[in-house]
């Protein structure tokens, strides 16, 4: 069953939308049943729907933060996640 790729801004999409529809490509290209102009289309639209969630990823990466402890071991402050 060939499902509906929605058109539209996609900087406007949550996370979720944009992976739902980058999943909805994905099946139908697996399918193989697309021709060949529209296979090209939808690719660079799950193109651009894969730098969008990498995008929105990084920054939710950037909003993790690591609780630093005192020697104590009680919470003293936090540090980036990735920090070292």
């Amino acid at each position: 069953m060939k499902k509906e790729i929605q058109e539209g801004d996609i900087t406007t999409l949550s996370f979720e939308q944009a992976l739902k529809q980058l999943e909805v490509i994905v099946e139908n290209l697996e399918r193989g049943d697309v021709p060949l102009e529209q296979s090209i289309d939808i690719y660079e639209r799950g193109e651009a729907l894969k730098k969008h969630c990498e995008k929105l990823l990084k920054v939710a990466e950037a909003k993790v933060e690591k609780i630093q402890l005192s020697q104590e071991g009680s919470p003293e402050g936090v540090e980036p996640l990735d920090a070292q």
